[in-house]
């Protein structure tokens, strides 16, 4: 298992500051976790939160009469990921840390999976027939936002998975990208309001998952595109 490189004193500023953020993330293990192992949080691992998750998108997955190509933009620590490998015809794991992706590629083996080191807004990203965005945009910043939901309207199926507010909140609220998320301001993402009015032939909600601590609510939705 490859592990973390403690390298932030050797760290070039790059210009991608998203991605300086989230390789520091992990070096200071902010998310918590194994300080030798990447670790994408608790929203990763809770049972509650992923067990739920898992069954609903594997259903999904295997409701097709062939399998499709899936493409998990922001696939983290592959914790998730890695159970619904087997009901994808071709699996595209992503994230934006170089050496989680390194560590990711020898942990996780399958011969429909592939890992790529890409910025999912500023990348190309690849051809497939579903992605699966799970608690990312809501770590970054509405232009960020707008950038990479530009680029979902080239697959049929996005499940898109936020953590909001419970109850009624004014959604959409900017943030700088990866200074928390909109629960802060009492806000979450709505990609179907403004200022993004995100085009869909259909909405499908998926899951809500209360957490213990009163702290909002995990929403998994289906668009159609």
């Amino acid at each position: 298992m490859k592990k973390k490189e403690n390298n932030t004193a050797k760290r070039i500023k790059k210009p991608w500051p998203t991605k300086d953020v989230m390789e520091q993330i992990y070096e200071k293990n902010l998310w918590g976790g194994d300080t030798s192992d990447f670790y994408s949080g608790k929203g990763s691992h809770d049972p509650e939160t992923v067990n739920p998750y898992i069954a609903e998108v594997t259903s999904f997955l295997t409701s097709f009469k062939s399998p499709i190509t899936v493409c998990d933009l922001g696939c983290g620590d592959f914790n998730v990921g890695s159970v619904l490998v087997p009901h994808a015809k071709d699996y595209i794991a992503i994230d934006i840390v170089s050496e989680l992706i390194e560590r990711n590629k020898e942990k996780f083996t399958a011969k429909n999976l592939e890992f790529y080191c890409l910025d999912i807004a500023t990348d190309d990203l690849p051809v497939g027939d579903c992605a699966l965005v799970r608690q990312v945009l809501q770590h970054l910043s509405n232009a960020e936002v707008q950038r990479i939901l530009n680029k979902l309207t080239a697959f049929r199926y996005v499940i898109l998975t936020e953590h909001v507010p419970e109850g009624d909140f004014m959604p959409n609220k900017d943030i700088i990208s990866g200074q928390g998320i909109r629960l802060k301001k009492q806000s979450g993402l709505d990609v179907l309001a403004p200022p993004f009015n995100f085009t869909v032939k259909e909405e499908k909600k998926l899951l809500s998952v209360p957490l213990e601590d009163g702290k909002g609510v995990i929403i998994t939705t289906l668009y159609v595109m």
